[in-house]
């Protein structure tokens, strides 16, 4: 059975339109990569631990900051290509000081084979990004996501 993982994606209205906050991932291998490789702050799920506390769970440790509590918006479930499946849902905020502040670490063997054990943080940096650049800066599978939250708040303009 794939990996699941829940995502919590933060958004927020401007005068330019909707922005997600966004995460980078850490470590040697993704420093000098960006299209492609951008998250939704997310997580694997602990046995039997409820998908939506896993997103909040997940948002708090990648992003430094709660997320936003009130109303949730489910966004569903993806598959990315390496199988696993994440299952996504997104809140707004009006807090400005929401941002990027930092993210758990990890520990790596680097360079590989050398012996030695570097820490590494889980997200390098964080973006708000309009929609159209999150699908681009997106895992792939993740843009379906950010289709799914322009739906909802396309259909709140009507």
């Amino acid at each position: 059975m794939p990996a699941v993982s829940a995502a919590f994606c933060c958004f927020r209205r401007t005068a330019e339109g909707a922005e997600v906050l966004l995460v980078h991932p850490g470590g040697p291998y993704f420093a000098h990569r960006d299209e492609g490789v951008w998250s939704i702050p997310k997580g694997l799920a602990e046995p039997g631990e409820e998908l939506l506390e896993t997103a909040r769970r997940e948002f708090t440790e990648e992003v430094g900051a709660p997320p936003p509590a009130g109303s949730v918006i489910e966004l569903g479930e993806v598959r990315q290509r390496n199988g696993k499946r994440v299952v996504a849902f997104a809140a707004e905020s009006d807090d400005p000081a929401l941002a990027f502040v930092c993210s758990n670490d990890f520990e790596l063997e680097w360079p590989p084979r050398s012996g030695e054990l570097q820490r590494f943080p889980e997200c390098d940096r964080g973006a708000w990004c309009s929609l159209a650049e999150a699908k681009r800066v997106l895992v792939e599978a993740q843009g379906e996501l950010i289709d799914r939250l322009q739906e909802v708040l396309a259909g709140e303009l009507r």
